[in-house]
């Protein structure tokens, strides 16, 4: 049952990092195509668009690597979200 258990702890962290990473891609692509629909802004206001979300995502996978590595290096379990054991 521990096993069973750790893959699913494996799988929500993956699930939550994949979610963390494409927001805020989609986001800003949502909020230039937004602006170039609606307010008639230039085409190549997807270019930054594109820009800052791969910037943001960069920074939100570096975030979680870090503290992935610095929890390994501790030799300390990531945090369990069950907190009743």
């Amino acid at each position: 049952m521990n096993g069973m258990y750790k893959l699913l702890e494996d799988i929500m962290w993956l699930t939550q990092l994949g979610f963390s990473i494409l927001f805020p891609l989609v986001f800003f692509l949502w909020l230039a195509h937004w602006l170039v629909t609606s307010h008639g802004w230039p085409m190549w206001v997807y270019v930054p668009a594109i820009v800052l979300g791969l910037g943001c995502a960069a920074r939100t996978f570096w975030v979680f690597a870090q503290r992935m590595l610095k929890k390994a290096s501790k030799g300390e379990k990531p945090p369990r979200f069950n907190r009743h054991r």
